[in-house]
């Protein structure tokens, strides 16, 4: 996983502008999150679904406003890889996903996490934190 201002996934390849940061802000700016996934070869040709939260320095979920009211800030999805042929037996088969946020007001000098879970499972290092950067003086 990498945060990034945007990404695109054509052809099975990520597309990544302004990648690589971990610090954000303070002004509301874009998010994205490009996610690199290598499913197994005895997982191929099985359905999995994903969710990506966002969670704030508590570990409590962050919410946007919606048309509905607040929400948590999550994504859901599926996906499902054949093997393809001439991959040798038992290679991993990639998965790329990109996720782009518009411009959201978070907490200043804050910390937030983006957690993946993928089949009801996560993994420690399935997480991407970054920080905010402290409000900008009022007489700027």
């Amino acid at each position: 996983m990498l945060l990034c201002d945007a990404v695109q996934v054509a052809d099975g390849k990520l597309f990544i502008l302004g990648a690589g940061w971990s610090l954000i802000g303070p002004t509301p700016s874009p998010i994205g999150v490009a996610i690199k996934i290598d499913v197994g070869w005895h997982e191929a040709e099985i359905n999995h679904h994903w969710e990506l939260f966002l969670v704030d320095e508590d570990a409590s979920p962050v919410t946007v406003e919606t048309p509905e009211g607040p929400r948590p800030l999550e994504v859901r999805g599926d996906f499902r890889v054949e093997r393809p042929t001439g991959v040798p037996e038992g290679s991993p088969i990639d998965v790329a996903l990109a996720l782009n946020v518009g411009p959201i007001p978070l907490k200043s000098s804050s910390r937030f996490t983006w957690r993946l879970v993928i089949d009801g499972m996560t993994e420690e290092d399935w997480a991407l934190s970054f920080s905010t950067r402290p409000p900008l003086p009022e007489n700027l």
